[in-house]
């Protein structure tokens, strides 16, 4: 009897683990505007020691549209020091039934990044390619953690259009561990346990809508529940380090690059030939910037302790390439012999991204750059570009704060940031217009800061056959013709491009009986139209500044008088300034724009505002130019 009881309490304990994954389950209010809903979640991160992690994840999402298929694939990453091991899923139809379970043989492992040349970076992957909607996944892996200086941050809803119906996240460590961590848009603290051995932590949300994506909206983790942790204290590959402090953690890192500065002989001989004679420190670290760059070429590497110590000098001198931790490195070794001291900055690269919290320190970075102290006159150097100029970071890696170490250990600093007057287009156009109204363009312009990034990767990048094909997909005309595409570079800490164009355009110009209409800002029309969103949910961020100047002068064929004239536009506001003239005389049009952006975190209040600015560019860029042929 006793053993008939103990089987009907495992019974309902088993009904009690199991989940119904009917789709008419799922709230309408999570359904909407969804193309997946997570259904359930729960990230455990067991914390055994400093050095020493188990991992249990757990997750179904329902899927209900092909653009939700890719969050149905199942994939976790593992490195040498790490174990991933007892995944299992499955896959239900909408009301809820099992069609399919995850067997061994079907789950993928292969190199966990394809783009290093050595990794021990490995992944794991499954996919029931369901596309019979709506359906649900369902995944379960562990992991175990043998050194620990990432841990899993919780990131519930990963995107737009991604809803959640319940997710948790819980850390459970000894009672002595000292655990950091950082919220975001989580409006409590989290829910603390604590026995005479554990402590426990736990996050959660239910219920939360899916996003849809506003114009200008805030980075993703400034819109949505996250929470980041780090330990005060670690080990990982048999070194032990303090994540306390910021300069505590650069002297981990410190501890990590020590004696990893030796150059062979070689070396050093071609370092004092390029450099000895070099009058100014600006002038030598040039010279050294570009024998880094002759002489290496970036690969990634993702071996060692968690992928974070350099290769050393010898090693990139021998190989004749490293990724940007030891091309970062050989760069302070080739400085270092060279006399001038240098400074390894870890740095969160990408366009948009942020660089670290001040008051949380942790290990979320993901690139290598270089300091050069000169006085007033710092110097900045990313060493894995062989074309880049010294001391621009631009949009990769400029505006943000990052750890650059030190003798002492790591100090926060602040990455260039670029203004207005930095990022600029200039522009100017010499055209004609003939009696059929064909264009015949000839543009000139000069690209500078972050606006000359997209032309450095034409220049750089691609081959004549696909400059051309990108530029002749690449400007708004219904129809036209790139004739002639010249570049080249003026190489500074702004960087210049001057483009050369030769374009031609049939039928540009409309004409209708003896009317000729023209809109004379050819190239470089504001393209976005605002929609009028009386419910603005974020505020509004705009990243960058720059400032875009056009002059347009086009002749027209001979024995034509205006007949209307568009108003000049003259416009200010918080999110930047813009004008546009137009003038003609002589049988010739000619137009000067001016627009200026301001970077710029505003509140959603200032929405209305905002249309009210891009609806006013709108119709001034497109605005029309009428000529009446004279009567003979």
């Amino acid at each position: 009897m006793k053993y008939l009881l103990l089987l009907m309490a495992l019974g309902c304990l088993n009904i009690l683990k199991a989940q119904d994954y009917n789709v008419a389950l799922i709230p309408d209010s999570l359904k909407a505007n969804a193309d997946v809903v997570k259904r359930t979640e729960e990230l455990h991160v067991i914390i055994k020691d400093e050095g020493k992690a188990i991992i249990k994840h757990k997750y179904a999402i329902t899927v209900f549209n092909e653009s939700g298929d890719e969050y149905a694939m199942y994939a976790n990453s593992y490195r040498k020091m790490e174990s991933l091991y007892d995944i299992d899923g499955n896959l239900y139809d909408a009301a809820g039934k099992r069609l399919k379970s995850v067997k061994k043989k079907d789950i993928a492992d292969v190199s966990g990044d394809e783009e290093s040349l050595v990794s021990d970076s490995r992944t794991k992957y499954h996919n029931f390619y369901c596309r019979s909607y709506p359906y649900t996944v369902e995944y379960e892996d562990e992991q175990e953690l043998n050194g620990i200086f990432f841990l899993p941050y919780w990131w519930p809803q990963i995107d737009e259009k991604y809803a959640v119906q319940q997710s948790r996240y819980i850390v459970e460590a000894p009672a002595n561990y000292v655990l950091n961590f950082k919220q975001f848009n989580y409006p409590t603290k989290p829910d603390i346990t604590k026995t005479e051995k554990n402590v426990t932590y736990t996050w959660q949300i239910n219920n939360q809508k899916a996003i849809i994506s506003e114009y200008f909206q805030p980075s993703w983790q400034d819109v949505t529940t996250a929470v980041y942790i780090a330990p005060k204290s670690f080990t990982v590959g048999g070194y032990t380090g303090d994540m306390s402090t910021w300069q505590n953690l650069g002297k981990f890192i410190l501890s990590l690059n020590q004696g990893r500065d030796q150059l062979p002989d070689g070396v050093k001989q071609d370092i004092h030939r390029i450099a000895d004679t070099a009058k100014t420190v600006e002038q030598k670290v040039n010279l050294l910037y570009q024998y880094l760059q002759n002489n290496t070429r970036y690969i990634s590497i993702q071996l060692g302790i968690g992928s974070w110590q350099p290769f050393d000098a010898n090693y990139v001198a021998t190989k004749k390439y490293g990724d940007c931790k030891a091309l970062s490195n050989y760069m302070h070794s080739i400085l270092k012999e060279a006399g001038v001291p240098s400074n390894y900055v870890l740095i969160t690269a990408g366009k948009g991204r942020k660089g670290l919290w001040e008051d949380f320190p942790s290990p979320y970075f993901n690139h290598a750059v270089l300091c050069v102290p000169n006085g007033k006159d710092t110097i900045w150097l990313e060493c894995t570009s062989q074309t880049k100029a010294a001391g621009f970071m631009g949009s990769f890696t400029g505006n943000r704060k990052a750890l650059l170490i030190a003798s002492d250990g790591g100090h926060v600093v602040n990455t260039p940031v670029y203004k207005s007057t930095d990022n600029l287009q200039l522009r100017k156009v010499y055209a004609t217009i003939d009696d059929n109204g064909d264009l015949d363009a000839a543009i000139l312009t000069t690209f500078s800061g972050e606006q000359e990034e997209p032309l450095h990767s034409l220049m750089y990048s691609t081959n004549k056959e696909l400059r051309e094909e990108i530029l002749n997909n690449a400007i708004n005309l219904p129809t036209y013709k790139v004739e002639k595409n010249d570049y080249s570079e003026v190489k500074g800490r702004i960087p210049v491009i001057h483009e050369d164009l030769h374009i031609t355009s049939p039928n540009y110009a409309s004409i209708t009986g003896k009317r000729l209409f023209i809109k004379p800002n050819l190239f470089n029309k504001t393209g976005t139209k605002l929609s009028k969103d009386s419910a603005r949910v974020y505020d509004i961020a705009i990243s960058s500044s720059y400032m875009d100047v056009d002059t347009v002068i086009i002749q027209i064929p001979a024995g034509y008088t205006v007949e209307a004239m568009p108003k000049d536009v003259a416009l200010e506001s918080k999110f930047g300034k813009y004008s546009i003239n137009f003038k003609v005389a002589d049988s010739a049009i000619t137009m000067l724009r001016t627009n200026e952006v301001s970077a710029v975190m505003l509140p959603a209040s200032e929405y209305e505002a905002l249309v009210n600015y891009y609806d006013a560019m709108y119709k001034a860029d497109r605005s029309q130019i009428v000529f009446v042929k004279k009567d003979n």
